[in-house]
């Protein structure tokens, strides 16, 4: 039977010896070229060999140990889910969650890395494969049809044993189990296992080495008098141009994934952790650092709370919950209620805050609780060896969360306890100094401080452009009280805006699908355009200057101080 692209078996790809630290292995099968590659977490990953932007060959890659780098512009992918995670020339945007590179099913067994085409079969070991201690053989590539090196191999066995086919292009004989991997209609690869690690291995490898090159030898000889058999051809998915620039914010809040609590544990006085993971063991969705999920509590309510993860950590996701004794009803739950073992919904990863990694400086900026999304960027700072420093001001020495994890960071990480704010303010603007080309600052924490580091940052001759933030919720008091017109000009609707009801809110009462999130508008995923008209921001997600412009707006809580706003919806 001529070979399939869609060929459900699992064949040997590579042997664990050709994936050693920071390597990239390019395997083939079936017509297809892969990049194969052991992330340091010991996770394997096969994908198509090509990086989505412009073709080039992953295997020539970097392998960065939890993210795969290529080399032509610097797109990056993350260990087990192969999405994107960063695109320089978009370094202010983080990538749409559709940017995901094709893998492929993946095994490592009895010292070698298996695949398959597809997913429509599940590994099975062949026959006997508990039963021994098996010794991986050098691989012998040959250039003929795989069937043919099948039928040669079984050949090879005396008369009074004959070779035993099992599934799969394989054939035991004589204490040796050899597999035929299929690289494509007229090339393949020997691998073979013997059932006993052999007293000298050496000699043991010279031997069968030398039995399956004068095996190589008679079937390359054979297939030159044949003719040439087609080679196989698969197909490539495109990516547009669109979906590889434009940022993916919004997440419609019904598009919900079921979690476990895997671990609750106290990671400092007042903060909580909680280890979040796939109830069927799969790993979660790619996300870049900075970013967040929505997490739905039992109670009803819905609240965000950033990914403090590294790169490629997907097996689980951890966030830290300030227990706050006058919250309205969402850490108090999650802190009080919910258990290990217990099932929530959470959003797909969500990112308002990303990082550049173009950056000739870079500091960070933690007050309390603020320091979740800045380990997450610290930690993916430090596995790509990007030179980092990383402020972290707390009440006390005991309330320095996840500090076990900041510990083992190899930039450069200093905890700030006790200090008032006159002598935050004086060692913030001692960190920062003068602004210099490529320095960026990311802060996040109490709304004070956050103000407080804008301040300070302007006053050096920080532009904004310069200085990134986010708050976890919006402290100001929202002024309602105006009324106005508002014009959707791609919707072709005017709709009046009376006082003590947001725009947000009359947009979906006249029936429009509207994405948001936090509706205090600290999150900016319902962030619209603006045509004309003069806002009235009463966000804190927009910066000065972006609230200058007038160009865009969040429709959950600012207003117009004009008669009538013209928006791009």
């Amino acid at each position: 039977m001529p070979l399939s692209l869609s060929d459900p078996n699992w064949y040997p790809i590579a042997s664990s010896e050709d994936l050693p630290f920071r390597h990239v292995y390019q395997g083939q099968l079936l017509g297809r070229e892969l990049a194969v590659w052991r992330a340091d977490d010991g996770n394997v990953n096969v994908w198509e060999n090509r990086c989505l932007h412009r073709g080039v060959r992953l295997s020539i890659g970097i392998n960065e140990g939890q993210e795969l780098k290529c080399q032509y512009h610097g797109w990056r992918y993350a260990n087990q889910s192969a999405g994107c995670t960063y695109i320089p020339a978009h370094p202010a945007d983080a990538p749409a969650r559709r940017i995901e590179n094709r893998k492929y099913p993946v095994r490592e067994a009895y010292g070698l890395i298996w695949s398959a085409a597809n997913d429509d079969k599940a590994f099975a070991p062949f026959p006997g494969a508990e039963e021994h201690d098996w010794f991986a053989l050098r691989p012998m590539p040959v250039n003929a049809m795989p069937e043919d090196v099948v039928a040669a191999l079984a050949r090879l066995a005396p008369d009074d044993q004959p070779a035993d086919l099992l599934p799969g292009m394989a054939v035991r004989l004589d204490g040796v189990t050899y597999f035929v991997q299929p690289v494509d209609a007229g090339r393949a690869v020997i691998r073979g296992l013997l059932a006993e690690r052999p007293a000298d291995a050496i000699l043991a490898l010279h031997h069968y080495n030398e039995v399956l090159t004068r095996l190589r030898d008679r079937l390359e000889r054979a297939a030159a008098r044949k003719p040439a058999p087609e080679p196989l051809q698969p197909l490539f998915e495109k990516v547009s141009v669109d979906l590889a620039t434009m940022p993916d914010i919004a997440v419609p809040r019904g598009n919900t994934l079921n979690v476990v609590v895997k671990r609750k544990w106290r990671t400092a006085d007042g903060v909580i952790g909680f280890e979040l993971a796939d109830r069927d063991g799969r790993h979660l969705p790619t996300f870049q650092p900075g970013a967040h999920i929505d997490l739905h509590l039992p109670n009803g309510l819905v609240r965000q709370y950033s990914i403090t993860n590294g790169p490629g950590d997907l097996s689980s996701y951890v966030i830290g919950v300030k227990q706050e004794s006058a919250s309205k009803g969402g850490s108090k739950v999650l802190v009080d209620s919910v258990r290990e073992g217990d099932v929530l919904a959470i959003s797909e990863p969500r990112n308002n805050f990303p990082l550049r990694r173009d950056a000739t400086r870079t500091v960070l900026i933690a007050g309390g609780i603020g320091i979740t999304p800045l380990l997450s960027m610290a930690r993916f700072l430090d596995k790509s060896s990007l030179p980092y420093e990383l402020h972290y001001f707390t009440r006390t020495g005991e309330s320095v969360a996840f500090r076990s994890e900041l510990e083992v960071l190899h930039g450069q990480v200093e905890t700030h306890s006790g200090l008032g704010r006159d002598a935050i303010k004086v060692k913030v603007a001692d960190v920062l100094g003068p602004h210099a080309f490529a320095n960026h600052v990311y802060i996040c924490g109490p709304g004070a401080m956050l103000e407080m580091v804008q301040e300070t940052a302007a006053g050096l001759g920080w532009p904004d452009e310069a200085i990134h933030f986010e708050y976890f919720q919006n402290d100001k008091v929202i002024d309602s009280s105006s009324a106005f017109d508002i014009e959707l000009a791609r919707s072709a609707m005017t709709l009046h805006v009376p006082a003590g009801k947001t725009i947000l809110e009359v947009m979906r009462d006249a029936g429009l699908t509207v994405p948001s999130s936090c509706e205090q508008g600290a999150c900016g995923t319902c962030l619209t355009g603006v045509i004309e008209g003069e806002v009235d921001h009463q966000d804190v997600y927009l910066n000065r200057s972006e609230k200058a412009s007038n160009t865009c707006m969040m429709t959950c809580v600012s207003r117009a101080k004009s008669a009538r706003l013209v928006l791009d919806i």
